[in-house]
């Protein structure tokens, strides 16, 4: 794709994926690595990213997931979950992380540590996984348009029985919660909607300047 534009007209929400075809080792590589350095409320990267490789997992996920067939059909699987639990742990270890990357120690970063946990404390629990799973929606984003720019297909979902999907994949025992999931691959010429146009609102419309 010769610009971001030229992809994002380019792609579309795929239904039906071509089984033959499966994405490059650099291919996934690149679009998992945009996943992760999509951006986080102070970065501190509340998502996890399942990538379902398993062909037996993937065909129960179906069936948890309405039949879709996109679910095993995609070269690619990827299941975006939150954290059922977001305390000053989690504030530490992302502390830790920059203390280590950024070689600073844990006392000049003591302040910056309290304005996070002062952040997450005052959201009660349900309200953090809520602000988690916004977060693992702009990761969502990223990820689609990842793909776009490398020619790739996605098919974001959100039909599915989130508690069967947190048990197909183990997921409680991770302190995690399924969100959303996007299949990833190449579209089937038996695509009807490959072939029709991108339809979206007149940028009049769209753009309010004030």
């Amino acid at each position: 794709m010769n610009t971001i534009i030229d992809a994002l007209k380019w792609r579309y929400a795929t239904q039906v994926f071509d089984q033959t075809k499966k994405l490059s080792a650099n291919q996934l590589d690149t679009i998992l690595e945009s996943a992760i350095l999509a951006p986080t409320s102070f970065g501190l990267q509340p998502v996890r990213f399942i990538l379902v490789k398993n062909p037996e997992i993937r065909a129960k996920l179906r069936e948890a997931g309405y039949n879709q067939p996109k679910i095993t059909d995609a070269s690619d699987l990827v299941v975006i979950a939150v954290p059922k639990v977001m305390n000053d742990a989690t504030v530490d270890e992302f502390i830790q992380s920059i203390s280590d990357v950024r070689g600073l120690s844990l006392e000049s970063l003591r302040g910056y540590s309290d304005m996070i946990k002062s952040a997450v404390n005052g959201r009660t629990p349900e309200q953090r996984v809520e602000w988690a799973t916004r977060q693992g929606y702009i990761a969502l984003g990223v990820i689609i348009a990842a793909c776009a720019l490398e020619g790739v297909d996605a098919g974001p979902m959100e039909g599915f029985d989130p508690k069967q999907f947190d048990e197909i994949l183990g997921l409680d025992a991770m302190g995690l919660e399924s969100k959303v999931m996007i299949a990833i691959g190449f579209r089937s010429e038996e695509d009807t909607m490959a072939h029709a146009a991108k339809v979206r609102f007149p940028k009049g419309k769209m753009i309010i300047e004030i």
